[in-house]
């Protein structure tokens, strides 16, 4: 590189203040979390506010156990079960489907795509009413079923996992698979998916918090004895005053398999793209 180069991708002490408040910025509103779930109610309102942990998070936390409207150990199994399957599902049907867009040659490829990305233009509100008819007819209201089939495929991941295997494999690759005698499917599980793993763990951990996260429809076909954790989060807040501290417990319980499904994706993705840059 000549010195100009050196200037230009040369760290300076400003780049490093802005990170520093960029990550306090992110991380106090996590901290003061945990903050008042683990004190009293009455911290909330002191001033200045507390900075400092306090001792009562065995106690908020046993006070939202105890609240049979919030049902928040069933909630949280739910969320479990619900976001753990969407997010092998999504991951599986879209590498299947992407690998097929990208690599296979078919009558009608284009169309199909253009019918999927079609979709992802449609705003997910205009089709609450009909998907709540459809789930009527199944029968399924008030069951996981109502919450996880309709969303076991994804469009925007067949698009993202198409993008990224029409990039990551090469059809000389799939080529010489083919000449070693292996079928389409064995080619996809032995050379294709490999290849799309640091696509696939960034598509898991998008798709595990998008499902982590749902309300409005979870809300709209679970009943409060049978909820998921965010409309068991939100009964907690049902009441003639809110206690914010066992929200907040509550709140925190509930980010601990978010922060564990990121470090385990996060490093997947590191350990993808380092393997990608050495094989290149």
């Amino acid at each position: 590189m000549n010195s100009a180069s050196r200037r230009l991708w040369r760290t300076s002490p400003l780049t490093y203040c802005a990170l520093v408040l960029a990550v306090l910025f992110s991380i106090y509103p996590f901290y003061y979390m945990i903050v008042i779930a683990t004190r009293s109610l009455d911290a909330i309102n002191d001033v200045p506010p507390p900075m400092t942990p306090g001792g009562s998070f065995g106690d908020n936390v046993g006070r939202v156990l105890d609240n049979d409207a919030a049902n928040f150990v069933t909630g949280l199994l739910n969320s479990l079960i619900v976001s753990s399957v969407v997010t092998l599902s999504v991951v599986i049907t879209g590498s299947l489907a992407g690998f097929a867009f990208a690599k296979l040659r078919f009558r009608g490829r284009n169309v199909l795509l253009l019918s999927i990305i079609v979709t992802m233009m449609i705003p997910t509100q205009l089709g609450l009413i009909p998907l709540w008819g459809m789930i009527q007819d199944f029968d399924w209201y008030d069951t996981l079923y109502a919450v996880t089939v309709p969303f076991l495929v994804s469009a925007f991941g067949v698009f993202m996992m198409r993008q990224y295997a029409s990039q990551a494999v090469s059809d000389e690759l799939i080529e010489a698979g083919r000449v070693d005698g292996a079928n389409t499917f064995r080619i996809y599980w032995n050379i294709v998916l490999p290849a799309l793993r640091p696509a696939a763990a960034v598509l898991g951990l998008l798709t595990f918090m998008e499902t982590w996260n749902s309300y409005l429809w979870p809300y709209a076909v679970l009943t409060p004895e049978n909820p998921t954790l965010q409309v068991s989060l939100a009964f907690l807040s049902y009441a003639y005053y809110t206690d914010y501290s066992q929200v907040f417990a509550a709140t925190a319980i509930g980010t601990v398999p978010l922060v564990i499904v990121f470090i385990v994706f996060g490093r997947q993705i590191i350990g993808g793209i380092m393997e990608g840059a050495v094989k290149s």
